[in-house]
């Protein structure tokens, strides 16, 4: 056996690699940390709860219910990274989550509830109300609560209900008032209405203000459901379902149909996760939900206090209208560096690329070339993928508005966009009926990738306009999280991208491109020659250096191609916000890898991957993470950057993310996270907010 092969052979060592779960968890637990971090502002702190629940929540109605499906299916087999079978997964999860939860809890408890009162806002109970905040919630629950709720009895004839994915509920056990009943003791469910708030805020009459959670209210006037019965016990509990789509994409006739056929049953899938509220909950009521629904017990979470933390988004946004003094400082996105306000963004995009880095610079170039192109007389056609917009999008506006106009639009909606199936299904009628030419991508792939093309006549000459980016085309998410792009006027950018779309739209081989690389598999090939040239440049010149920044690395092709390039010396900073397989700093294995994941106010999502190439600097924006998924099973994205001004910016953006010593946190050869400790005398670096005072420093200068 040669050196090669036997190295090879050692780097498929599980202890070399994190499970993609627990990495998972391991980065929800940053978002935890967010909560706990006291620099962050107390509502902001809140929110950061919140987020970790809406986070768990996804993470069980996909992965562990994946899991779930392979257990059943008797699957045994250990992944092929961290060498853990779908059980002993399934059993880790359950620790870490309810260690987790504790953590959550506790925070929001012990030590944010306590902040709270100290800024005169209180959550009470219904045994702190005043007499007269009770005649109030008497009379709001006879006239708003009571008719819309359902009490639904479990018995022979009625059995146990179909209860809906996520929602909250009340499991009531009454007893008839006749002695002579032979079944005196009965049981009901009650669901909490979603389309009430579930913070009641009450009047106070001095400087405090107070909220009360509806199923607190509820759970004490339920006796007037259930006349001639006494309510023994009230146990509030909520269900989380298996919501993973099998679409049989190869047999449809019509993908949309298909996708809202399979967003009906998503509502009633097998149940996941039970949790329950540990105040007043009843122990038969524990037993028979257990057994009605067929869960496990370690998948069952008695939870202190509200169930479901995704409500605090709603409770931030109620109050942070008047508390501003208790979030984030507003961060104004500023103009971008590389186009004026008052610029012709055709005219401009013709003489130089332009760079947009959002939030830091404003998402409206974007949404002005959509629009100007819409109602330019010159302008033929528009081509563009959307993945994720807005609920009121200005982009869909104007697509819908250029066909009306009479050009030529075609726009890729991917209607598999895991959550947004639903939005994603309107916005492609809506846009059809505009006039739009709608597609959907192509069978057994997710299109992710993110590009727009508008092709203009101007005196007789045929010109093609490029945008590529990051991250997609949503105005609202372009505020919180970090993404870039470039709008192109090149020739060989226009070709590549006319031949992407006719590739997506019609009958045709993967074109031969000019500068785009295109998965799946073409990126992951281009990746693996880049570091193996990285790798022959160390050997030759000892000046290998690979910086990469993604929000995902799970693919293990490309993990072991950054070991091997470890081995042979090259320096590789790996910027990972979320899922993270590959493990740092192993002798003989990873000793040369950094990696780092950066947790703060805005999400980061930006994809920038640097090779130093002995001096040439190669650098690519890309819409893919190194995720096997996005190699191949998704339609991605990875696109040089030629303009030398532009690329001086990206390596001072990632030379910024590499000095942060406030958010960043750095994994060690256990795969456990750390906070970086600064160094003494070392300046404080926020990265982002650096690079928010960087943008506002720019546009004072240019004043």
């Amino acid at each position: 056996m040669n050196t090669l092969n036997k190295n090879a052979i050692e780097l498929q060592s599980p202890l070399y690699y994190n499970n993609r779960e627990l990495s998972w968890l391991a980065f929800n637990e940053r978002v935890l940390e967010e909560a706990l971090d006291e620099r962050n502002p107390l509502l902001e702190r809140l929110k950061f709860l919140s987020i970790f629940s809406s986070n768990l929540d996804e993470f069980f109605m996909v992965r562990v219910a994946g899991l779930k499906d392979q257990v059943k299916a008797g699957f045994n087999k250990p992944e092929n990274k961290a060498g853990m079978t779908p059980k002993q997964q399934l059993n880790q999860i359950a620790i870490d989550t309810h260690r987790l939860i504790d953590i959550q809890y506790n925070t929001y408890n012990k030590v944010l509830i306590p902040m709270l009162n100290e800024e005169n806002i209180e959550i009470i109970q219904m045994s702190d109300v005043t007499p007269s905040q009770y005649s109030v919630l008497e009379e709001y629950f006879n006239e708003q609560i009571f008719p819309v709720l359902t009490p639904m009895a479990v018995d022979a004839y009625r059995p146990f209900p179909m209860l809906l994915n996520k929602s909250l509920n009340l499991a009531i056990v009454i007893e008839d008032n006749d002695e002579f009943e032979e079944n005196r003791f009965k049981t009901a469910i009650v669901q909490v209405p979603a389309v009430l708030q579930r913070f009641v805020e009450l009047e106070t009459g001095n400087d405090k203000t107070q909220f009360i959670l509806l199923e607190d209210v509820i759970s004490h006037f339920i006796y007037k459901l259930f006349k001639g019965y006494k309510v023994v016990s009230v146990s509030v509990f909520r269900i989380t379902r298996n919501a993973d789509m099998t679409i049989h994409e190869e047999g449809a006739r019509d993908l949309l149909k298909e996708i809202e056929k399979e967003l009906k049953k998503r509502k009633w899938g097998a149940a996941v996760r039970l949790e329950i509220q540990k105040k007043g909950f009843d122990s038969n009521i524990l037993r028979y939900l257990t057994d009605e629904l067929e869960i496990h017990q370690k998948d069952v979470y008695e939870i202190d206090g509200p169930i479901d933390l995704t409500i605090l988004f709603g409770f931030y946004k109620q109050l942070s209208k008047s508390r501003e003094d208790l979030v984030f400082e507003t961060l104004i996105p500023q103009p971008p560096r590389d186009i004026s306000s008052d610029e012709d963004i055709f005219e401009k995009v013709s003489e130089q690329d332009v760079f947009l880095h959002h939030p830091y610079e404003s998402f409206e170039p974007v949404v002005e070339f959509i629009a100007d192109a819409a109602d330019d007389p010159d302008v033929l056609a528009i081509k563009q993928t959307l993945y994720r917009v807005s609920g009121d999008s200005p982009i869909i506006d104007a697509l819908k508005r250029a066909a009306e106009n009479g050009k030529q639009v075609t726009v890729l909606v991917e209607l598999k966009a895991r959550f947004d199936e639903e939005n994603n299904v309107q916005w492609a009628k809506e846009l059809e009926k505009a006039g739009c030419h709608v597609i959907y991508g192509m069978t057994y792939l997710k299109t992710h990738s993110k590009i727009t093309l508008v092709v203009r006549r101007k005196n007789n000459r045929i010109e093609r306009f490029v945008h590529l980016g990051t991250g997609n085309y949503n105005d609202q998410t372009a505020k919180i999280y970090t993404d870039m792009g470039i709008l192109t006027s090149k020739r060989k950018f226009g070709i590549d991208a006319t031949n992407f779309f006719n590739y997506l739209s019609g009958y045709t081989e993967k074109p031969e491109f000019h500068h785009l690389s295109v998965a799946p598999f073409d990126i992951r090939k281009d990746f693996i020659r880049l570091i193996d040239e990285e790798i022959n440049f160390q050997k030759r010149f000892g000046n290998g250096r690979i910086i990469a920044k993604m929000n995902s690395l799970t693919d293990k092709l490309l993990i072991t191609k950054f070991y091997e390039a470890s081995n042979a010396g090259v320096k590789i900073d790996l910027i990972v916000r979320g899922t993270c397989c590959l493990r740092p700093g192993i002798k003989g294995v990873s000793e040369n890898i950094k990696v780092r994941s950066i947790v703060g106010r805005f999400l980061e999502h930006s994809r920038i991957y640097f090779f130093h190439h002995n001096g040439e600097e190669k650098t690519f924006l890309s819409s893919a993470d190194l995720m096997t998924r996005n190699m191949e099973k998704r339609v991605e994205i990875l696109f040089p950057i030629f303009d030398g001004d532009i690329k001086m910016r990206l390596n001072a953006i990632l030379s910024i993310a590499l000095e942060d010593n406030v958010k960043a946190r750095e994994q060690d050869e256990n795969g456990i996270y750390h906070y970086v400790v600064r160094k003494q005398n070392e300046s404080i670096v926020d990265s982002q907010l650096h690079l928010f005072s960087k943008a506002y420093q720019v546009m004072e200068d240019e004043e």
